[in-house]
């Protein structure tokens, strides 16, 4: 399909989904209060609560004093699955309400714990850190008890930094309980078992083994992966990119001497307000995302403001540093990419053009990144002339002129410019 016809297409697309949208949605603590009314239900006032639990969180706001947890859907133990974050959750096509209505409904049952000890992880099969790496290791959720100090903190606040995975009202722990035997998978307890095993490759062993990274970051959260002697509590955040970096970095290396793609590809898929521009190219593998952050947008809340631009690029050798300016989307959209090039046997140059737009109320973690552009290669696609022609051809739906997009990006600054470019 030609990139014009694609537009057509895509715009039409985009004005049905703006049609069956919801409205934003901030009603947050009228579930906060069916969470309360859900727990003392569930507790009868006693301080021993039984759940189920399909994931943990670590965080990671006092490293190296950690936050650790068990994370429980309370009054919703039958259907606790749908509740750990997943690629599941856009195939279902979750709402930023939906998102916002798991997380305040999962109880985070916390201890703290020093990350440098690594006594207290390295083979901790007892006590609150075994039951919750029992949990991060299992292939389902798990059934569990957990002995409370105090009742749930529901003074929850929705915040920038809030994206890592949901988690909701907080409840210190006095310790906790299996009430089953947990099942799990044979080359998880294969990473388990080997002491030497790096970390790096064990990530990589269970990927390639079928396992998605949102399993991989949870094992490896959980202190799980990496030689026994360096084995520690990872914060959860830090977990999500490790896993998104480390595995692209595999998948990098599978088509660093394929053949590059015939043609210019363009690939677009939009969810939760965010729109995102997926550009293939011939030649080695090189890739930048940069992101265009609207006013009102929750990255970008001053309504009067000009629109915000932020970029990051690496060649065919790699980085070397942190991405700090687009931070987790970063490594989510290029593992996105390298993907659906691995499984194609083939490399490419790539640019991804990710509008925020100020439907993206609320912050829902940088899965929605990462399942946007795995996503975006399914379906039609738009081809162009030449890479040129792709850029300028999204430019003209972007918030933004193509020269600004030329003095942010470092592939498009090569272009050559002409006094429309200049417009917005």
């Amino acid at each position: 399909m030609k990139l014009d016809d694609y537009v057509d297409f895509e715009e039409n697309e985009r004005a049905e989904r703006r049609r069956l949208a919801q409205e934003k949605s901030y009603e947050l603590m009228d579930h906060l209060e069916s969470f309360q009314h859900r727990f003392d239900e569930a507790t009868g006032g006693d301080s021993v609560f039984g759940s189920v639990s399909p994931s943990i969180f670590v965080g990671s706001s006092n490293y190296p004093n950690l936050s650790t947890g068990l994370l429980s859907p309370v009054g919703h133990e039958d259907d606790a699955a749908t509740y750990e974050t997943s690629g599941a959750w856009y195939e279902e096509g979750v709402s930023i309400s939906d998102v916002f209505e798991r997380r305040t409904s999962l109880l985070n049952s916390t201890q703290g714990v020093d990350a440098r000890d690594v006594g207290s992880v390295h083979d901790a099969w007892d006590g609150f850190l075994g039951v919750q790496r029992e949990v991060a290791i299992a292939d389902r959720p798990v059934d569990v008890e957990v002995f409370l100090d105090d009742g749930p903190d529901i003074d929850y606040d929705v915040s920038p930094d809030d994206i890592a995975t949901p988690t909701g009202p907080r409840a210190r722990a006095a310790d906790a309980d299996l009430t089953e035997n947990p099942h799990v998978p044979r080359p998880v307890k294969k990473t388990l078992e080997d002491d030497d095993w790096r970390a790096e490759g064990a990530m990589n062993y269970l990927y390639r083994r079928g396992f998605d990274v949102y399993d991989i970051n949870t094992v490896l959260s959980a202190g799980a992966l990496g030689r026994g002697d360096r084995r520690r509590l990872v914060p959860t955040r830090w977990s999500i990119t490790a896993v998104d970096d480390t595995i692209g970095k595999y998948l990098r290396g599978t088509i660093r001497d394929r053949r590059s793609v015939d043609t210019v590809q363009v690939w677009r898929n939009e969810y939760l307000g965010n729109a995102f521009w997926v550009i293939l190219a011939p030649g080695d593998w090189e890739f930048e995302l940069v992101e265009i952050k609207s006013p009102g947008s929750i990255w970008h809340p001053d309504p009067e403001g000009d629109t915000y631009l932020s970029s990051a690029h690496e060649n065919r050798e790699g980085r070397t540093r942190y991405v700090d300016e687009t931070a987790g989307a970063y490594y989510a959209s290029r593992f996105g990419v390298l993907e659906h090039l691995s499984e194609r046997g083939r490399q490419a140059k790539v640019i991804v053009l990710r509008h925020v737009s100020d439907d993206y109320w609320g912050p829902v973690g940088v899965w929605q990144v990462r399942e946007s552009v795995r996503n975006a290669f399914q379906g039609e696609h738009g081809e162009a002339e030449t890479f040129e022609d792709a850029v300028r051809g999204v430019s003209e739906q972007l918030p933004v002129s193509l020269a600004r997009l030329r003095k942010k990006s470092t592939m498009v600054a090569g272009l050559q410019s002409s006094l429309a470019d200049f417009t917005t």
